[in-house]
């Protein structure tokens, strides 16, 4: 490489989850700290991020796409980082594949991207796929500006190894962050506009302060916070939903009624297959648990089809699982192998025509559920956080208690909690009208 001017602009393109959201924010608060200022819309940026995610079918291979495609007519391109669990996963591959990349940082390294920038512009390519997750933290700059919700990791890494999974490898061991940074962050958080905060992990009820104590308590210390309204977490694992977190359900009146839990399958052989350490009358337990403790709580999932080995037979008890547990919201897959991952070896490896028909049936059963949710709160009354100006003049839109995307018109200003009432479903939004802000 030779060397090139500083970046005056980037561009961050976030894939796949939360937590990946949650670092290209971060990452961008690091650019602007470093005086880099987002690429006005519709212009090229100096610095593009490509913030990966390795759950995404044929990831690794989308990326070098996307880096095709940021060649500009005249044959340069802007600078080009290659950050996330694609980054961690590939590393020097992408180097070698991809000239056209300056840098390539992983998800628990990235709070180093200065320093790899100032190696670009001198022409230096470099590799970052380091581990220090309990550094990384400290390093990051404090958060000025958020909107009305905002996200907060509390914990990284995963020690499930689910087999159809990369993140134990791409994300590392689980880390919890300490009690008392978390709190310190939430304030922060709070002062910088946030009324909302979802607590963010790969399986975030792992999270265990230095005292042993679970997330339930990080959750009545936030919600001590006076200015803050409303707390979510995600996402979860069966295992580690403790009696004390499912009575924080009950208890604490800011934490949301809404839980995402994923499953993968209802078929045991299936979840044993897939180093799932439930089944699914256990999984069924824990939701007949909370909803013991929070009736009006909204159920959300996460199911793969295909899985290597799976019989009609057991496709049979994922439907009858949905049809048992009626969500309100879900994210269905095919199954798709990870290099080095133990189901990508498996036998009986399943056709892609099976997957889709598969997929297609799951999928008409989970929409069926999630506009009978719907439809089941028209005419019930709830808060709405405001969060951004709708399409039409006076419209506004924000998320009821249920995660449930509402629209309504009135006198409203981003960031207010307002009173509605739900007037009209669709499959994915709620129609309402306004009734009176809400305070507090």
């Amino acid at each position: 490489m030779r060397p090139t001017p500083p970046p005056r602009t980037y561009r961050v393109k976030s894939f796949g989850c939360q937590m990946n959201v949650y670092d290209g924010e971060r990452m961008a608060e690091l650019l602007a700290q470093q005086g880099i200022t987002p690429a006005p819309e519709g212009e090229e940026a100096d610095l593009v991020v490509l913030n990966t995610c390795h759950i995404r079918e044929k990831a690794a291979e989308k990326v070098y796409s996307d880096i095709g495609r940021l060649r500009r007519e005249d044959g340069t391109a802007p600078l080009i980082a290659v950050a996330g669990c694609v980054a961690q996963a590939e590393g020097e591959e992408i180097m070698k594949r991809a000239p056209a990349v300056s840098m390539v940082v992983g998800p628990q390294a990235y709070h180093r991207l200065p320093g790899m920038i100032s190696d670009a512009v001198e022409g230096r390519r470099s590799v970052d796929t380091d581990m220090p997750a309990e550094t990384k933290f400290d390093a990051l700059p404090a958060r000025r500006k958020v909107g009305p919700s905002a996200f907060l990791t509390v914990q990284e890494g995963c020690d499930k190894f689910c087999t159809y999974c990369v993140v134990p490898y791409t994300r590392g061991a689980e880390i919890s962050r300490p009690f008392n940074d978390l709190v310190a962050e939430a304030h922060r958080l709070v002062e910088a506009g946030a009324r909302e905060i979802t607590l963010l992990g790969q399986n975030v009820n792992a999270w265990r302060d230095e005292s042993n104590r679970g997330l339930e308590k990080l959750i009545e210390a936030l919600a001590a916070i006076p200015e803050l309204a409303r707390i979510r977490y995600t996402t979860s694992h069966p295992t580690d939903m403790t009696q004390g977190l499912l009575e924080a359900h009950r208890d604490v009146s800011k934490l949301m009624p809404f839980l995402h839990l994923p499953v993968q399958a209802g078929s045991d052989r299936v979840l044993k297959a897939m180093n799932r350490s439930h089944t699914a009358e256990s999984y069924l337990r824990i939701l007949d648990q909370v909803r013991a403790m929070r009736p009006d709580i909204a159920l959300s999932g996460d199911f793969i089809v295909g899985f290597p080995g799976e019989t009609d037979a057991e496709f049979e008890d994922t439907l009858r699982l949905v049809d048992r547990v009626g969500y309100a919201q879900c994210f269905s897959f095919k199954y798709s192998a990870r290099p080095g991952t133990p189901a990508a070896t498996m036998p009986d490896q399943i056709a892609p025509e099976v997957m889709d028909e598969r997929l297609q049936r799951l999928q008409a059963a989970l929409n069926r559920d999630q506009l009978a949710f719907n439809q089941a709160s028209v005419g019930k009354r709830c808060t709405v956080l405001v969060e951004r100006k709708g399409r039409h003049e006076g419209q506004w839109l924000g998320k009821s208690p249920w995660l449930q995307s509402v629209h309504f018109s009135g006198e409203a200003a981003i960031g207010d909690l307002v009173e509605v009432e739900l007037t009209e479903a669709g499959p994915n939004s709620l129609s309402a009208r306004l009734l009176q802000p809400v305070h507090g």
